[in-house]
C-alpha cells in the first residue's frame, strides 16, 4: 500500500496538478471507480490482516524483541486506514456526487474542495504505510536474530 500511495504522491497527482479542472475531476472520478477491485482490496485488507496475524502470533510467546515493531506496524497501518476513511473516501464520494464532469457548473470550485486535502492526506497515508513496512522489516530482523 505504501507503494500505491507513494506512486500517487510522486506521479499521478503531480501530473494531474498540471491539468485542467475538468480533466482532474474526470480522471479522479474514473480512478476512484477503477481502484475498487479485488486486487486493491487484497492488498488493502490483506496488509491489515497479515500484520494483525503476525502480531497475534507473537503475543502468546512474549514476542521477543519483534513484538514492539509489530505493534508499531499495526498501529501505523490502522492510522493510514483511519485517515483514508475520514478524509480520502469522503472526498472521493463528494467528487462522485458532483456528477458528470460536463455538467459541473464550477469545476474549479469542485477541484479546490478536493485536490489539496486529498493530496495532503495521501502523502500522510504514504508516510504511515512506509513506516508500517519499516516496522515490519525491523520485526523480521529482530525475529531472525532471536532464532
Amino acid at each position: 500500500m505504501s507503494g500505491l500511495f507513494y506512486g500517487f504522491s510522486v506521479s499521478v497527482m503531480p501530473g494531474l496538478e498540471r491539468s485542467g479542472d475538468r480533466t482532474v475531476i474526470e480522471a479522479m472520478q474514473r480512478i476512484n471507480v477503477a481502484i475498487l477491485n479485488g486486487w486493491f482490496m487484497l492488498g488493502y485488507i490483506g496488509a491489515l490482516l497479515f500484520t494483525g496475524l503476525a502480531l497475534a502470533l507473537h503475543i502468546p510467546s512474549g514476542g521477543g524483541g519483534a513484538l514492539w515493531p509489530l505493534i508499531g506496524a499495526f498501529v501505523s497501518y490502522v492510522a493510514a486506514m483511519a485517515l483514508t476513511a475520514r478524509v480520502n473516501i469522503p472526498l472521493n464520494n463528494a467528487l462522485e456526487k458532483a456528477g458528470p464532469v460536463d455538467r459541473i457548473a464550477d469545476p474549479g470550485a469542485v477541484r479546490r474542495a478536493f485536490e489539496v486535502p486529498w493530496v495532503r492526506a495521501n502523502v500522510w497515508r504514504a508516510v504511515l504505510c512506509t513506516a508500517a513496512v519499516g516496522f515490519l522489516a525491523w520485526a523480521l530482523v529482530l525475529h531472525g536474530r532471536s532464532r
